[in-house]
Order: structure tokens, then sequence, then C-alpha cells
């Protein structure tokens, strides 16, 4: 349902590949005939927006960015949020609606209840899209076709203004999905945080091996598929960690207690492994049918 009628004047903050998607996407999406406005702290990505046509317009100031747009959306990473919050809050209209895109969102919203008016409405939002390529050269508009894209309320905010953000998610081919965010991020530490690291610590544990240099020309898909988000963003990641650590450090301690099991089986030639990956494979084929075509 959509709640507003006027074209709309939208602030992306950040432009990287989440920012440089959704400006893409609103623009091919043409939603509200929407004026996008990118603010950038680099030239140079401030002109690769306007070539790409991701933007209409680029402010390097952040304060200009954001003064007078009707949607404002924060797409930096986690840690940074905080301070476009402090930074913006003197000039945001009452009457906007400020979003972000952040990995994680308890703090965010904690954040945005301390910085911000509460005549403002903020709407947590994590579109659950990506990929290991980070920057505004790897924004596409495609990238959240079919996605879960999460949207995290505040108690006060007004339902109008959920509304008109569920329109533009479902307009750029994302499906909305209204979650506390409490929950949001202990369910995403187990789907998204804890493959990341996973990740992270076979690249370490194989590339840091004396026998790396052999390993590595026999390294094939099985290990570019399993390290593959390791190739992302290293500053976006910690902060992503030092925003989550108590449902992270919970679902490593539930993936140790796993690996523990299986070092056990192996080192004793427990026959009951297979039926062990069995299991795993049985679960792996029901999420890739009831959801895995849609990620």
């Amino acid at each position: 349902m959509l709640c507003y009628n006027n074209a709309v004047r939208i602030a992306i903050v950040g432009l990287g590949l989440i920012g440089g998607s959704l400006g893409l996407a609103l623009k091919k999406s043409r939603w509200r005939d929407a004026e996008i406005i990118g603010c950038a702290r680099r030239q140079r990505v401030a002109a690769t927006a306007l070539k790409l046509g991701v933007v209409d317009t680029v402010e390097m100031d952040l304060q200009k960015a954001v003064s007078g747009a009707d949607m404002i959306i924060i797409a930096t990473p986690v840690l940074t949020i905080r301070e476009v919050f402090i930074q913006t809050a003197p000039v945001v209209s009452h009457k906007a609606i400020v979003t972000d895109t952040g990995s994680t969102k308890l703090q965010v919203m904690q954040w945005a209840k301390e910085f911000l008016s509460p005549n403002i409405s903020f709407i947590g939002g994590h579109p659950m899209a990506g990929k290991e390529t980070s920057g505004i050269e790897a924004a596409e508009a495609e990238l959240f076709q079919g996605r879960v894209y999460c949207l995290t309320p505040g108690e006060e905010t007004a339902q109008e203004a959920v509304c008109t953000l569920e329109d533009m998610v479902t307009a750029i081919g994302a499906v909305p999905f209204i979650i506390s965010p409490e929950e949001h991020d202990n369910l995403v530490a187990g789907v998204s945080h804890l493959p990341l690291l996973l990740s992270v610590a076979l690249v370490l544990a194989t590339t840091q091996s004396p026998v790396w240099d052999k390993m590595s020309k026999l390294a094939a898909s099985g290990y570019r598929d399993a390290t593959r988000l390791a190739s992302g963003s290293p500053e976006m990641h910690a902060h992503i960690c030092f925003t989550n650590k108590e449902a992270i450090v919970t679902w490593v301690d539930v993936l140790i207690t796993e690996l523990q099991r299986l070092r056990m089986m192996v080192s004793e030639s427990d026959a009951s492994i297979e039926s062990v990956l069995a299991l795993a494979k049985e679960a792996r084929q029901r999420w890739l049918r009831e959801h895995g075509s849609e990620r």
C-alpha cells in the first residue's frame, strides 16, 4: 500500500555496493519519480556515481545532501551510521523517513533513538543481498531482485512511514520482512555473520600454512565457494563484529561444538559419520528446495 502520492527526494549516504545498487534500482523502477542525491566521501566515488547514472546529483557535504530530503538512506558501514545521525540530526526534516542498510540492527536502533528527533520516522533496514566484491563499480540494479529486505520499525514509528518504505522495497524487486531488531541480529548472526567468519578462518588456516604454495595449485571450486565471503569489505565486516558480538559469539560456540563432534568422528573412524553427512546433505537440499532458488 502506498501512503504518499507526491514525488520524493531521496538522499543516499554512502555510495558503495549497496548504496550504489539502491540508486540504480530506484532509477530503474522510477519509483515515485524520485530525485536521487548521493553523498560520498571521495571525489572519485562521486564522479563514478554520476558516470554510471547511480544518482542525479552528488553532494560531498553531508548536511547539504540530506537537507530537504523526504527519505534518507544511510548505506555506510555500521559504526559510521552513528556519526551520520549526529551530523544530520539538526537538518533532517521532521517529515522525513530515515532508514539504513546496516547488517546489524539493535545498536543502530538505539543510536537512532538517542540522536534523532522523536518526530523523525526511523526504520532500520537490511537487504539480504550482496556479493564478494565491494565498491560502487560493483553496483547493479538487479541486486535486490527476489531478496528479503528486513525492516525494523521503532515503537513510535508512524505506520504510514513503514507503508511507504515497504512500497519502495517492493518497487526495487525485494521482499519486505518486518522483524524486531533483537531477533534480526540473532538470526543473521547464524546465517550471515557466522559463514563470514568461517570463510575467513578457512582462508587463514590454509594460506598461512607452510605448504600453501603447493596447496594453492590444488584449490578449486570447493575452496573458492567456501571462501567467497572473505573477499568482502574488511571495514564493513569488522563493524558487524563490533555491533553484534554477543549473538556472533553464541553461534561461533555452536559451530565449534559441531566441528569438535566431527573431529572426534574422523579421529575414531566412527562409521556413524556417514549418517551425519547424510543429515547435513538433506537439510541443505531441503533449504534449497524451499528457499535456495531465491538467493
